[in-house]
């Protein structure tokens, strides 16, 4: 099921191409993207070649900020590479991903050759999801939304680019 999955699922680029929100974001942030070198160095060591299936939404504000970074770290990397479904268009394997009780994304899921998952990683980065669980819920929408675009504008998606590593590490050892 997630090979046919994969092969129908967007590329980075066609994402980039059908984006309808956030269009210019979703650009800038990529182009942007650095990968602290130690991260990629790692990451290009992997003797496996991974593919990384995304659920996500082109609206969704976590989505803007983890996604491109991990579509740079795949192109740099040269051991992974990245494809995109919509969230809304698969309930059935969101469902099977879930935090909680909710269909929060994006959500990275590692797969291998074979097309076998090998964990997943969502929807946030672990420091600010452990704040968005208990500080976050209790503040008023629009300035939790403040305070999380801020988190993202000071990590840079390094958060977000180790936690990826990591994940993938501990699978070339499963």
């Amino acid at each position: 099921m997630l090979k046919e999955r994969w092969e129908s699922a967007l590329t980075f680029d066609a994402l980039l191409e059908t984006a309808r929100s956030h269009t210019e974001l979703w650009r800038e942030l990529y182009l942007r993207a650095r990968i602290p070198a130690d991260l990629l160095e790692r990451a290009g060591a992997l003797r496996r070649r991974w593919h990384l299936l995304v659920l996500s939404e082109d609206w969704c504000g976590d989505a803007v900020n983890t996604v491109p970074v991990v579509a740079r770290l795949a192109q740099l990397a040269g051991t992974m590479e990245v494809r995109v479904l919509a969230r809304d268009e698969n309930s059935d394997l969101m469902d099977t991903h879930l935090t909680g009780a909710s269909r929060s994304i994006p959500v990275v899921m590692v797969l291998d050759a074979d097309f076998a998952e090998h964990g997943w990683w969502g929807p946030r980065p672990t420091e600010l999801q452990a704040w968005f669980m208990t500080v976050g819920r209790g503040m008023e929408k629009s300035e939790r939304y403040r305070a999380i675009r801020a988190w993202y504008a000071r990590d840079r998606g390094e958060s977000t680019v180790r936690e990826i590593v990591e994940m993938l590490e501990k699978a070339e050892y499963e």
